[in-house]
């Protein structure tokens, strides 16, 4: 099955349209940043595939990528939940170890 049209890395098992019915479900409406975002967290994903991935690093990797209109401090306002941990969820990836802290809910 190819990924869909503009998502060169996606998971097999994602789509578009479930992405932005599970940001609905959050109170979340896709604009063009939020797919930016989805695109270069399965891109990420896809370059490290055989490796853990590192919170930090990933951080790191979207404050670079996304400097240019506020960093990571932007991207909390595109994914209150967290750009890293809602972030993956809508990309159909699986947060990396510590972005979710059950106790306090996101924490990247």
């Amino acid at each position: 099955m190819a990924p869909p049209t503009g998502f060169p890395y996606a998971p097999i098992d994602w789509s578009r349209e479930q992405a932005a019915a599970a940001a609905a479900a959050e109170g979340l409406v896709l604009g063009e940043d939020h797919w930016a975002l989805v695109r270069s967290l399965q891109e990420f994903y896809a370059r490290h595939h055989n490796v853990a991935i590192h919170l930090r690093e990933l951080q790191d990797a979207l404050e670079e990528k996304f400097h240019h209109k506020g960093g990571i401090k932007y991207l909390y306002t595109l994914f209150p939940g967290g750009p890293v941990a809602q972030g993956c969820r809508l990309a159909g990836l699986t947060p990396p170890a510590g972005a979710v802290d059950r106790g306090f809910g996101s924490v990247a």
